[in-house]
């Protein structure tokens, strides 16, 4: 049988069709059938940008792209030195060191931002990014001001992004056990709440140093210094030790708060503080005079929050102790146990027992220690998936289906009342009157801290103390031309 010539035409007609369709169309397919099982599609990864991409920040992004979830589509930092290995590890990432310029040129070609700066940065950058639509994770403490923490928690639902702050303990299963025990009357009614930590393991407590250096050339200190007064670069300061100094950090209480108070915050289901007071060491500048720096953070302190309590219970009373200082080991605790994680812990204390735990969560124990193993309680709340590792992965998630669709642990709804309890707790380590100074014997000025002798009565919804004005000038800062919230 001869063969059909006009079919063969047909044939080669359509195959030659065809071809240039899948040549040029192969767009078409979906990216799953030619990636394979587990194969996401570009267009459903999250573009981020990250600024500040060192340290913490490297971690951070890091994290994100191994959730298989998204690209790391920019980085951005003022040290080139901290940025180098983010650069290394994500060559096509577009570099910048201004986080104003990256928004202005690049805003349309990504859909997330990551801050991991120093504190006094995080409010106007994070800020900037939700005025342009993008999602925001931001490293902890959520600000550096109790005004920024409020501003930032209200542009949150008013732009519709999906927010996370970086205490990623808040997504263990430690603080959702605890809340199960809470809640099936394990330990009763608490009023009394102790957390504790060895920070700062950073200077603080000390005088400015009288002489400067030179800025490294990899260094954009202008930039550096951001919402910060203008001083000269000290040998030091960066990366890490600005957290000792209140014009860039928020002391051992942004640094650890975050971590150590969240547990006790969710399961109490806390808000606002209403009163604060503290006390607080000094270190020797002689052998015989104790000094206080107010640039400085002191070296260790005791804070006391009172909160109000839930359906007409009495107050809660929550201890913050930093610099080494402990409260007294409880009774049912064994001398060789450990108390909280050694150097970092949570005690709730309650009508009927207690609990505690670790930095993050981590290990919650009922005291006795024995009672822990004994006693069981169902599963009330659904823990995120890869716990403490997964807080990355869900904000990704949640911010790649959109505001509202999925739940993350730590929105700005949540983070914003932590940071404020914290720096309101600030306001007490803070208040000095700089008009009211005691002179030594030798003329020198040293300044007195009032605010330190008085509790303090925190009116939330107008953010202010009520009885002690000076400590208002530390609610809000006054930020250098160039940069706004």
């Amino acid at each position: 049988m001869k063969p059909n010539k006009n079919l063969a035409k047909d044939s080669r007609r359509d195959f030659v069709k065809k071809s240039a369709i899948a040549a040029t169309g192969f767009f078409i397919v979906p990216r799953h059938v030619l990636g394979g099982p587990g194969f996401t599609p570009p267009s459903d990864k999250l573009l981020i940008a990250g600024i500040g991409v060192g340290g913490k920040g490297e971690s951070d992004i890091q994290s994100f792209y191994k959730s298989g979830k998204a690209e790391i589509a920019f980085l951005c930092d003022v040290d080139d030195r901290r940025a180098a290995t983010s650069r290394q590890r994500f060559p096509k990432a577009k570099y910048y060191k201004d986080y104003r310029e990256l928004f202005d040129k690049e805003s349309k070609n990504f859909d997330a931002v990551s801050i991991s700066t120093p504190d006094h940065n995080h409010a106007v950058q994070t800020m900037a990014a939700m005025q342009r639509g993008k999602h925001v994770y931001v490293q902890k403490p959520l600000t550096h001001d109790i005004y920024e923490a409020r501003a930032l928690t209200e542009a949150a639902k008013k732009y519709k992004v999906v927010t996370q702050m970086g205490n990623q303990g808040a997504s263990g299963d430690g603080v959702r056990k605890m809340k199960e025990w809470y809640d099936a009357d394990i330990i009763g009614e608490v009023n009394e709440v102790y957390v504790w930590t060895n920070r700062p393991v950073w200077p603080q407590g000390i005088p400015w140093p009288e002489r400067s250096s030179p800025v490294p050339s990899e260094l954009d200190w202008k930039l550096w210094l951001g919402t910060a007064p203008y001083k000269e670069y000290i040998d030091g300061l960066v990366p890490f030790n600005w957290r000792g100094w209140w014009d860039y950090g928020t002391g051992a209480l942004g640094d650890m708060g975050c971590h150590l108070i969240e547990p006790p915050f969710s399961v109490l289901d806390l808000k606002y503080p209403k009163e604060v007071e503290c006390s607080v060491g000094s270190v020797y500048v002689d052998e015989f005079q104790r000094g206080y720096f107010p640039e400085s953070c002191p070296p260790s302190s005791h804070v006391i929050m009172s909160f109000e309590g839930k359906d007409n219970n009495k107050d809660i009373t929550l201890h913050w102790m930093d610099g080494g200082i402990k409260p007294m080991r409880p009774e049912e605790l064994g001398p060789e146990e450990t108390f909280g994680d050694g150097g970092n812990g949570a005690l709730l204390i309650g009508s009927k027992g207690k609990m505690m735990c670790g930095t993050y969560g981590l290990n919650p124990r009922l005291l006795p220690t024995s009672k822990t193993d004994e006693v069981n309680v169902p599963q009330k709340y659904a823990r995120v998936e890869g716990g403490m590792d997964g807080h990355y992965a869900q904000w990704v998630e949640a911010a790649i289906a959109g505001y509202g669709k999925k739940e993350v642990s730590s929105p700005f709804d949540i983070a914003g009342p932590l940071t404020e309890s914290l720096l309101v707790a600030n306001l007490a380590i803070r208040g000095y009157d700089i008009e009211k100074t005691r002179k030594k014997e030798n003329g020198e000025e040293q300044i007195y801290y009032p605010g330190r002798d008085i509790k303090m009565i925190w009116d939330a919804e107008n953010m202010e103390v009520t009885n002690f004005d000076e400590a208002n000038q530390f609610v809000k800062r006054n930020y250098p031309e160039g940069f706004t919230l």
